[in-house]
């Protein structure tokens, strides 16, 4: 199906239900401890990609953020962090923005993933809608990626029990709810992210 077709069936949607939510809360280790949302990528932060693509599907944006959180409100949208300092990981950003929404639905990028279109979230939301799931995760033709997410708020409850118990694996508590997977088998490309300096300069040739 096409991408007019996806974006017919969002359009049919109401954006004020969503709030989009980028993961930029990650201590960056490989990357030398910078701050990956804001390294530049074609002369803009990555957390800039991430924002613009949330624009095409939600009127409402948070930035999960556990450093430079003055430097990120100065993309225009509220900045929320973790509950915790010991960098949990992205389960820990994603309970901070669903404990920070006011929307019924919510909609998950990281912020080193700078080929995100609003396409590829059209599609996300999509899958979402037409399955009915509690969440709605992006796949390609060889695995999950589980950072790209749509589901709803009102699994804070089931997401606060998983990491109150001491877990930290996202798949593991993927798995315990109704699951819609959205293909993107013809553009795995659109899933590269940046990770160390060596990626970010091989990312930049190529694009």
């Amino acid at each position: 199906m096409s991408e007019r077709f996806f974006k017919g069936i969002i359009m049919q949607f109401d954006r004020a239900k969503l709030t989009g939510v980028v993961l930029a809360g990650g201590r960056a280790r490989r990357m030398g401890g910078e701050d990956k949302g804001l390294v530049l990528f074609k002369g803009r932060p990555l957390v800039a990609y991430a924002l613009d693509a949330l624009g095409a599907v939600a009127d409402e944006i948070l930035i999960n953020a556990n450093r430079n959180r003055a430097v990120y409100a100065g993309f225009g949208h509220p900045v929320i962090a973790d509950r915790t300092a010991s960098f949990d990981g992205p389960l820990a950003g994603l309970l901070s923005a669903m404990q920070a929404a006011k929307t019924p639905y919510i909609v998950t990028v990281p912020c080193d993933s700078p080929l995100v279109t609003g396409d590829l979230l059209h599609r996300l939301v999509t899958a979402f809608l037409a399955e009915h799931a509690d969440i709605a995760v992006a796949r390609d033709s060889e695995r999950l990626h589980p950072v790209f997410l749509c589901l709803r708020r009102d699994l804070v409850q089931s997401l606060e029990a998983y990491l109150g118990s001491g877990q930290r694996k996202i798949d593991s508590w993927l798995d315990q709810h109704k699951l819609a997977f959205a293909d993107y088998a013809d553009r795995p490309e659109l899933f590269v992210n940046v990770n160390t300096a060596e990626e970010l300069a091989a990312l930049q040739q190529r694009s």
